[in-house]
């Protein structure tokens, strides 16, 4: 045998693969599969003392299907690679793969967009496009990327994709980390779908779920025969710390062998995969073992450790917690911090969520929106705003048109105040996401097994306008509108009696937005002072949005033109001082 290779896991050299698992437990590893006719006595790896057992298979090829076998005492099991490439499901086999066999066609030359820049789109795989029984995959995403390049966004984040049990879920009970669903399509249609999405000028961040694998059709579970207290083994915590609202499944940050598994992971969706960010899922549950309390000081090294693997390893890419806890430590990269670029915004979606869905106006706080118009944690742009996400949507929760009006989620009321919290997620500081269908007024609530309505989609086409026209002023498109990607945001009205909020947004230079929102049934005039003129470039109630919308006249404002805003009903205006 050659002098062994660095890396774990199955990949190629000249004539054939190389096989490296960690099984600190096992007495002796076998690699069976489809080039020794699974021949349990063929392939021994060799004990590198270290917990780890290497060994090389000349005439092992791409494509081959494979196990190791482990053999602890007098058990011996059949366990997939934890870092398996591809898999044929995620209880069948490992199967070799060769990441260097794709064609990127010089992909490299992608640029991810700066977070100031940024408009993301959250979608889920299965349930985005209809399809066959079994769900959506991504050759269908694929063939709506025309659709989301003309939409505007110019970054796609997609739910979980790591193999998982059976064909149809959310995506956050991953079996394999290493590898792409098979019912998506496996590794070689994720890297084609990032590669055109690329070609259209759309990012791709990818879901990941570090604060627990699985629970189901785990192989790593107990992998090489050794378990305390009948926990998981050598990948999971053995004491209280295992315990997560997904079972006993959190894996041990304080193993090295751990840590590099994780961090190892997140560097190849970013290297191999070419992806421009991770997001990662509910980070609380890595640094506390119950969300709230009992700090795993690990945990919160550990989600540290991969946003700092992405800053120095592949600047310009993004890491972004789903924390929800107002802490600002996550998005501090100081020593100690979590270091993460941005974070979902508690702040943001609850009090706007709430202004928008109470049926009473004057229960709406204009206060509230004024204070989640401008928090921030160290800079405008460290945060993810929204008003629908999959959390948010689902699980007993609606999306925003069917709170609105349950009885008439498409009508007057559902249009004016859903396309209005999207107006103000699309024009406040931070980073503006939307969730899938969001922009056609979906109503139906998350499910993975429905499929967005795109018959509404075509039926309410000139509303999914007013998100581009907003979309296009928010990225500048036409190079008049810089000051909704600055840093500056000052709030100028905050009238609860009128139920009227205007802020400006603005560069360093002085180039300026303003945004006016009327949180009411009723048009609403309300003096403002402020030099300079101002033209209106966005008005929601014009009519060429919806037939429904009275196209009230609302005047620019300063020199020549009036010194008050005039907006209609539930409706946002942009003006430019440009």
């Amino acid at each position: 045998m050659s002098e062994a290779q660095p890396g774990m896991g199955a990949f190629p050299i000249e004539g054939g693969y190389v096989f490296r698992v960690w099984a600190p437990n096992a007495d002796a590893v076998h690699v069976v599969g489809d080039f020794n006719d699974w021949n349990e006595s063929a392939n021994a790896l060799a004990d590198e003392g270290n917990g780890h057992f290497y060994g090389e298979v000349p005439g092992a090829q791409t494509g081959q299907e494979y196990q190791f076998i482990i053999t602890n005492g007098e058990n011996s099991f059949y366990r997939i690679d934890p870092r398996a490439a591809r898999v044929t499901n995620s209880v069948g086999n490992g199967v070799l793969y060769n990441h260097a066999d794709f064609d990127w066609q010089d992909d490299d030359a992608f640029d991810t967009p700066r977070a100031h820049q940024l408009v993301i789109y959250e979608t889920h795989i299965g349930s985005f496009f209809p399809a066959d029984d079994s769900g959506a995959d991504l050759n269908d995403l694929t063939g709506k990327l025309g659709y989301l390049r003309e939409l505007g966004v110019n970054a796609i984040e997609l739910m979980p994709l790591m193999e998982f049990a059976g064909d149809i879920s959310w995506g956050y009970n991953p079996a394999h980390m290493f590898t792409v669903e098979s019912s998506y399509g496996g590794p070689d249609a994720l890297k084609t779908f990032v590669r055109e999405a690329h070609k259209n000028g759309i990012a791709v961040i990818v879901d990941v779920v570090y604060n627990h694998f699985g629970p189901s059709d785990l192989s790593i579970w107990q992998f090489d025969g050794w378990s305390e207290n009948d926990k998981g083994g050598i990948y999971f915590y053995q004491d209280w710390r295992s315990a997560t609202p997904w079972g006993d499944t959190r894996p041990d940050y304080g193993r090295r062998e751990v840590r590099d598994f994780i961090l190892d992971n997140a560097r190849m969706w970013l290297r191999d995969y070419h992806m421009d960010g991770l997001r990662l899922d509910m980070t609380p549950y890595m640094r506390a073992g119950n969300g709230f309390g009992d700090d795993i000081e690990e945990g919160w090294t550990m989600m540290g450790d991969v946003a700092r693997l992405v800053r120095s390893e592949f600047p310009g890419r993004l890491a972004i917690a789903e924390d929800l806890h107002n802490d600002a430590a996550v998005t501090d990269p100081a020593e100690g911090g979590g270091a993460m670029h941005a974070q979902w915004d508690s702040e943001f979606v609850h009090p706007v969520r709430a202004a928008l869905t109470t049926p009473d106006d004057g229960a709406r706080s204009i206060d509230a929106l004024a204070a989640a118009i401008t928090h921030e944690y160290h800079h405008p742009f460290d945060r993810v705003i929204y008003t629908e996400s999959h959390d948010e949507v689902a699980n007993g929760s609606a999306r925003v048109p069917s709170e609105v009006d349950e009885a008439d989620p498409t009508g007057w009321a559902a249009q004016k105040r859903a396309t209005l919290g999207a107006i103000l997620t699309l024009t406040a500081p931070g980073i503006p996401m939307l969730f899938q269908g969001q922009e056609f007024l979906e109503g139906e609530w998350f499910r993975d097994t429905v499929p967005l309505d795109w018959e509404q989609a075509w039926e309410l086409r000139d509303l999914t306008q007013m998100f581009r026209d907003v979309i296009s002023l928010r990225r500048n498109l036409y190079g008049e509108s810089m000051a909704l990607q600055g840093s500056q945001t000052n709030i100028i009205i905050a009238d609860n009696e009128a139920k009227v909020l205007a802020f400006t947004r603005g560069t360093i230079d002085g180039v300026a937005a303003l945004i006016a929102a009327n949180f009411s049934a009723d048009a609403k005039q309300v003096p403002i002072d402020l030099p300079g003129n101002w033209r209106v470039v966005f008005n929601s109630d014009a009519s060429r949005y919806s037939q429904l919308f009275g196209n009230h006249e609302t005047p620019g404002l300063g020199e020549g033109g009036a010194n008050q805003l005039d907006i209609a009903p539930y409706s946002a205006v942009i003006y430019l001082n440009n």
